[in-house]
């Protein structure tokens, strides 16, 4: 059985500071790349990082300089550090892991607000 499991969501206030974890069990964790998304109100989900297997990292634009995915293949777990949080950041974020199928976690709510 796989499973993502989200942690490290909550309320912060603007410019502060959240890391995410996604702990993943049931596949070989080293072999898929881990994607980051995120939704919010009222909008699609959009695709926020990316790390491959082999550890290169991207983000979308309007993340750059601020977020910063990685993973630790020992512990089955990859990570989402997010800093000088904004308003628009709000979302529920999943994490996904990609190979032939993708696997997505259940989510977890980020709220950026004062």
């Amino acid at each position: 059985q796989v499973q993502l499991v989200e942690s490290g969501g909550g309320l912060v206030q603007p410019g502060g500071s959240l890391r995410l974890s996604c702990a993943v069990s049931g596949i070989i964790f080293s072999m898929y790349d881990m994607d980051w998304y995120r939704q919010a109100p009222g909008k699609q989900r959009e695709w926020v990082a990316r790390i491959t297997r082999g550890g290169a990292a991207t983000n979308v634009d309007s993340v750059k300089g601020r977020f910063t995915i990685s993973r630790d293949n020992a512990k089955n777990t990859v990570y989402l550090q997010m800093n000088s949080l904004k308003s628009e950041d709000t979302a529920v974020y999943y994490c996904a892991a990609q190979r032939a199928i993708r696997y997505w976690g259940q989510g977890i709510q980020v709220t950026v607000s004062s």
